[in-house]
Protein backbone atom coordinates (compact mmCIF):
# COMPACT_ATOMS: atom_id res chain seq x y z
CA UNK A 1 0.00 0.00 0.00
CA UNK A 2 2.73 2.50 0.90
CA UNK A 3 5.03 1.49 -2.35
CA UNK A 4 1.77 2.74 -4.37
CA UNK A 5 1.02 5.49 -2.67
CA UNK A 6 4.72 6.82 -3.48
CA UNK A 7 4.84 5.96 -6.62
CA UNK A 8 1.28 7.53 -7.46
CA UNK A 9 2.81 10.88 -5.58
CA UNK A 10 6.03 10.72 -7.88
CA UNK A 11 3.62 10.27 -11.00
CA UNK A 12 1.82 13.24 -9.88
CA UNK A 13 4.76 15.57 -9.49
CA UNK A 14 6.29 14.75 -12.75
CA UNK A 15 3.18 14.81 -14.57
CA UNK A 16 2.28 18.56 -13.33
CA UNK A 17 5.63 19.74 -13.42
CA UNK A 18 5.43 19.17 -17.48
CA UNK A 19 3.46 22.82 -17.64
CA UNK A 20 6.33 24.21 -15.48
CA UNK A 21 9.00 22.97 -18.26
CA UNK A 22 6.67 24.04 -21.05
CA UNK A 23 6.04 27.71 -20.11
CA UNK A 24 8.17 30.05 -22.86
CA UNK A 25 8.44 33.00 -20.91
CA UNK A 26 7.92 35.35 -23.88
CA UNK A 27 5.32 37.53 -21.42
CA UNK A 28 8.53 38.99 -20.03
CA UNK A 29 8.55 42.78 -19.59
CA UNK A 30 11.60 43.53 -18.85
CA UNK A 31 12.57 45.74 -15.45
CA UNK A 32 10.00 48.33 -14.18
CA UNK A 33 9.97 51.79 -13.65
CA UNK A 34 10.01 51.14 -9.91
CA UNK A 35 12.90 48.71 -10.09
CA UNK A 36 15.34 51.51 -12.08
CA UNK A 37 14.52 54.20 -9.37
CA UNK A 38 15.16 51.57 -6.52
CA UNK A 39 18.51 50.68 -8.23
CA UNK A 40 19.00 54.61 -8.91
CA UNK A 41 18.47 55.63 -5.55
CA UNK A 42 20.48 53.04 -3.85
CA UNK A 43 23.71 53.90 -6.45
CA UNK A 44 22.87 57.58 -4.70
CA UNK A 45 23.52 56.53 -1.59
CA UNK A 46 26.60 55.06 -1.82
CA UNK A 47 28.28 57.79 -4.08
CA UNK A 48 27.22 60.16 -0.83
CA UNK A 49 28.83 57.95 1.44
CA UNK A 50 32.16 57.81 -0.36
CA UNK A 51 32.92 61.08 0.31
CA UNK A 52 32.84 61.18 3.86
CA UNK A 53 34.84 57.71 3.48
CA UNK A 54 37.78 59.50 1.76
CA UNK A 55 37.53 62.33 4.30
CA UNK A 56 38.10 59.43 7.21
CA UNK A 57 40.29 57.74 4.99
CA UNK A 58 43.10 60.72 4.07
CA UNK A 59 42.51 61.90 7.91
CA UNK A 60 43.49 58.46 9.37
CA UNK A 61 46.80 58.46 7.02
CA UNK A 62 47.64 62.16 7.90
CA UNK A 63 47.53 61.10 11.47
CA UNK A 64 50.03 57.89 10.92
CA UNK A 65 51.84 59.56 9.09
CA UNK A 66 52.11 62.84 11.08
CA UNK A 67 56.43 63.44 12.20
CA UNK A 68 55.43 65.03 15.87
CA UNK A 69 54.67 62.09 18.17
CA UNK A 70 51.10 63.44 20.18
CA UNK A 71 50.66 62.27 23.58
CA UNK A 72 46.97 61.32 24.67
CA UNK A 73 47.91 62.36 28.43
CA UNK A 74 47.05 65.92 29.42
CA UNK A 75 49.35 67.18 31.98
Amino acid sequence: MRNRTITTAIASVLGFSSFAFGASGAEYEGSGLLLVLFIGFGSIIVAAQFIPGMVMLYSMLKGMMSATDKSAVSK
